[in-house]
């Protein structure tokens, strides 16, 4: 087929979103398009996360070799032929190199960067044309309805014309406050930022990996890690930086759960809810997805042969009795004494390749209500958001053993404080640098404590319809605001009396709950304010999905949502 007929097809960023499209196109064994993959920094595949932009040489993946979606090569087999410099670097040795062991995310990052370079020349001997714009930032899409066209433009005032384009911009921090309120930080990242002494106490938002990607930096550069003849890992600070601590203030007041072995490392599992069986309920439901149902399908059932004794004791248990008996240990204990405890739960499982299975099948229930979770209803996506995604949250962090053993010995040291927050918990910037936390703690007692460092770590945030960066589709009333309906126009006339920002209310008299990010469909292309979706455009960016796509799990995201767009295109 000559060139002239070639579907044109744009990757909007070259991370790992964009790896996994590509890949996807490449092994598809059709050959009637062409590529080209716009990319904001040098390097293709490593994303936000695994360059310098996410990750400095002490931060680690939360996942292990034998846990990656299959790329080209297995790490393991790529690491034989690492530069020499960087497994110095890094303190790798090939030949004892373990696929169920986390590494370092930079290095992670080369990897990816690797397998980018592998799938490009397998496209190239494949005849299909890939053209890599590097360091080239796309300001604006806009879409031309009537030849059926996408218009990509780029910092250059370049505009090229496409037939589809693939948003896979990845993560997106905005900046508030930072660099114009002395000593806060809008997010830990880059974390080269943050390579500083602080002779005082840094407040810190959060309890999550990104919060522990913060002190894992911060800490060193005010002290130095060594292991003791007992074994165990202890901090000892600089003198220099004697009045430094770590103020970690959680909302939970409980600490993320342990990185564990998991029995499916791939996060499938043969029993869940199949497609057609999803849309039978739905029909039966008014076109609802239930949230009771798929807690029942694809998390209870599974146990029925996996673990008897553990599903007679949550049999008759609601969501919200499951997750109030889960959150009640977590609740009664000290949070670095659960910690130690689940760390060496997970010592267990990873030396006797055994699965905290219940833990593992919450990462399961989590990846598979993901996708469809855009057909829950309004009063279930609140439920969702505020009942189940806190236990989601905190049990499938998988916090890698060495992070455990870092803030174990930060809190032994007295450096690091968990402090619990109320859900009112308030952060005021001060002109003169610095800020205020105000809060109530759990006696109900209100605070305001003064910091002159804060680090926001409450991870990648949601963000709203206004917040997209593709202003032409915008004003072109391309992309809509995304919400759900309530399925009881009680629940919804409620709902609204008490706000009316989040709940808004049709023409019809339906009540809708208004979530983070624009409307999507199944195969992630957008949807106008006519609900009409375009054939053209797709986008696979978390912080712009999020409120349709509540749990995006890093690689495993990607690869299912690579699966679905390019089947999709190819289709076409």
């Amino acid at each position: 087929m000559d060139n002239y007929n070639n579907k044109r097809i744009a990757i909007l960023g070259g991370g790992p979103s964009g790896l996994f499209i590509y890949k996807r196109l490449v092994e598809s064994g059709v050959k009637n398009f062409e590529v080209d993959i716009f990319e904001r920094k040098s390097q293709l595949g490593s994303g936000m996360p695994y360059s310098p932009e996410g990750a400095n040489d002490e931060h680690i993946t939360n996942v292990s070799d034998n846990e990656v979606p299959e790329i080209v090569t297995s790490m393991a087999d790529w690491i034989k032929t690492a530069p020499q410099e960087l497994l110095e670097r890094f303190n790798m040795d090939p030949d004892k190199f373990n696929e169920y062991k986390v590494i370092p995310r930079l290095l992670f990052g080369y990897y990816l960067s690797a397998q980018f370079e592998m799938l490009r020349t397998l496209g190239e001997d494949a005849g299909i044309t890939t053209r890599t714009h590097f360091q080239t930032m796309v300001t604006d899409i806009s879409y031309d309805l009537k030849n059926a066209v996408v218009y990509v433009q780029t910092m250059d005032a370049d505009l090229k014309e496409f037939d589809f384009a693939i948003i896979s911009t990845g993560h997106n921090w905005p900046i508030r406050y930072e660099g114009k309120i002395q000593g806060y930080y809008d997010a830990p990242y880059p974390p080269q930022k943050l390579v500083k002494r602080f002779n005082h106490a840094v407040a810190v938002k959060g309890s999550s990996l990104t919060a522990i990607d913060a002190i894992r930096t911060i800490a060193r550069n005010n002290g130095s890690f060594e292991k003791g003849t007992d074994g165990i890992l202890n901090f000892k600070l600089l003198p220099e930086s004697a009045d430094f601590k770590i103020m970690m203030h959680s909302r939970s007041g409980m600490l993320p759960a342990v990185r564990f072995h998991l029995e499916d490392s791939h996060l499938s599992n043969k029993s869940l809810l199949t497609a057609k069986e999803i849309e039978e309920h739905r029909k039966n439901n008014d076109g609802f997805l239930s949230l009771d149902f798929i807690f029942e399908k694809d998390f209870k059932e599974i146990f029925r042969e996996k673990d008897y004794e553990f599903y007679q004791r949550i049999e008759s248990l609601s969501i919200e009795d499951f997750v109030a008996e889960m959150m009640e240990l977590r609740e009664r204990l000290d949070p670095f004494q659960l910690l130690k405890a689940e760390y060496a739960q997970a010592e267990k499982s990873i030396k006797r390749q055994e699965s905290v299975y219940w833990k593992e099948m919450l990462a399961v229930l989590s990846f598979a209500m993901n996708h469809p979770a855009k057909y829950l209803s309004a009063e279930d996506m609140q439920r969702l958001q505020k009942v189940l995604m806190p236990l989601i949250s905190i049990v499938i962090a998988f916090v890698p053993q060495k992070s455990c053993e870092e803030l174990l010995a930060l809190y032994h040291a007295d450096v690091l404080k968990l402090v619990a927050v109320g859900d009112d918990s308030t952060v005021e910037p001060q002109n003169q640098g610095g800020i205020v936390y105000h809060f109530t703690d759990e006696e109900n007692k209100k605070h305001s404590v003064s910091y002159n460092t804060f680090i926001d770590c409450v991870g990648q945030p949601h963000l709203s319809y206004q917040d997209f960066p593709f202003k032409s589709l915008l004003s072109q009333r391309a992309i809509s605001p995304a919400r759900l309906k309530f399925k009881s126009n009680v629940a919804g006339e409620t709902a609204y009396a008490n706000d009316q920002k989040a709940i808004e209310k049709d023409a019809q008299g339906a009540y809708f709950l208004n979530v983070s990010g624009i409307a999507i469909n199944d195969n992630f292309q957008i949807i106008d304010e006519y609900g009409a979706y375009n054939k053209h455009i797709y986008i696979m960016a978390v912080p712009y999905i999020g409120g349709l796509n509540p749990d995006y799990s890093g690689l495993d995201f990607c690869e299912a949502a690579s699966l679905r767009i390019v089947n999709d295109i190819l289709k076409t």
